[in-house]
């Protein structure tokens, strides 16, 4: 894995009117905190979602998502 030293070296030799591309890459590969914060917002959103469920319906919500999941893309597809 390269180090940081060895990429900003390799940073020097992008020519400049590469640079607006570059910048592009590297912001789009940096965690936007903001975003991410906003996403698990809504995530956490749905904890304790299942509490107010019984035990019997819980079980079966779990089954019923188990076999979804299994039988998803069991099918035979010819083109």
């Amino acid at each position: 894995m390269p180090t940081l030293d060895a990429i900003l070296n390799e940073l020097k030799n992008v020519p400049v009117e590469k640079l607006d591309d570059l910048f592009s890459i590297i912001h789009s590969l940096s965690v936007n905190t903001k975003e991410s914060g906003e996403k698990m917002t809504q995530i956490l959103s749905y904890a304790g979602s299942f509490d107010e469920m019984t035990e019997k319906d819980y079980n079966d919500f779990l089954n019923q998502t188990e076999n979804t999941r299994n039988n998803l893309f069991d099918r035979d597809l010819h083109l």
